[in-house]
């Protein structure tokens, strides 16, 4: 029996049953090897899909969810009026971070990767989730050989995105050519931007892309995309720390925190 022959069976059926942890008989599959077969066939794929899922899911944060109060933190003095609230504290950052290396060594590990960080935000995140990365390939009898490379995308002002999106760099990038590539991104929240990187990078002819955000906001704004791999999936709040900035202030906070309205005067040019 081909594998054509088995997705004639009612597949839709087959998915609820195992996603519910039945039976074949519950989907009503003959007591054969087609009807074993297709079972199987439909089980490897709803793993794959619920596994796939998980990774581009990321730990979804709530429009309710307040955060923390700065008192109950360190935070750099001269920032300690600035901020309403702690978002995501630091510890959980790096927990999360070393769930995501795992995810991406599962994913994409066998093949040599070209980690491409997207500068400057990024820069935090691609250097944790590395150390990750390579603390899995030091302890692990699989590990996932890797080369680095930067590029740097201009498109925030101030607390808006600016419509145009500005590429800086990317004249070194035809080493992507047949390569299997890994943006690591800080923060999507249009998507512009990403779609922006994946079409320049589309011209060096790469044989995957994928990309790992440390956030994704929720925003009527969005156009949509999704990364394969998400840290947090956040409210439409404008955070700042752990490399994330405004005008170019907060990259030296470790906790992603929300700017205070004082905090925005303070430092809007």
């Amino acid at each position: 029996m081909t594998r054509a022959d088995c997705l004639k069976t009612d597949r839709e059926s087959i998915h609820l049953c195992v996603r519910a942890g039945k039976t074949p008989a519950d989907a009503a599959l003959p007591n054969s090897a087609a009807g074993q077969q297709a079972w199987a066939f439909a089980a490897t794929a709803t793993v794959r899909q619920q596994h796939t899922f998980a990774m581009a899911s990321g730990l979804l944060i709530s429009d309710n969810e307040n955060g923390y109060d700065p008192e109950m933190f360190c935070i750099p003095k001269h920032y300690v009026e600035d901020l309403e609230r702690v978002f995501i504290p630091h510890g959980l950052i790096m927990d999360r971070t070393e769930r995501m290396a795992r995810d991406i060594a599962k994913e994409m590990g066998g093949d040599h990767i070209v980690v491409l960080c997207v500068l400057k935000g990024g820069y935090k995140f691609f250097a944790d989730l590395l150390d990750y990365i390579k603390a899995l390939n030091r302890n692990q009898e699989e590990s996932l050989p890797m080369t680095i490379d930067f590029i740097r995308l201009k498109s925030y002002c101030n607390d808006q995105t600016v419509e145009e999106v500005k590429v800086i760099g990317g004249d070194d990038l035809c080493m992507l050519a047949g390569k299997n590539v890994l943006i690591v991104e800080d923060i999507i929240e249009t998507g512009r931007t990403m779609r922006k990187l994946l079409a320049l990078l589309e011209t060096y002819k790469p044989q995957m892309v994928k990309v790992a955000s440390l956030l994704l906001k929720r925003t009527p704004r969005s156009s949509g995309y999704r990364p394969d791999f998400i840290g947090f999936e956040i409210p439409d709040k404008f955070v700042v720390g752990y490399a994330l900035d405004y005008n170019e202030y907060f990259r030296d906070l470790n906790h992603i925190c929300v700017i205070s309205e004082k905090g925005r005067q303070k430092y809007k040019v």
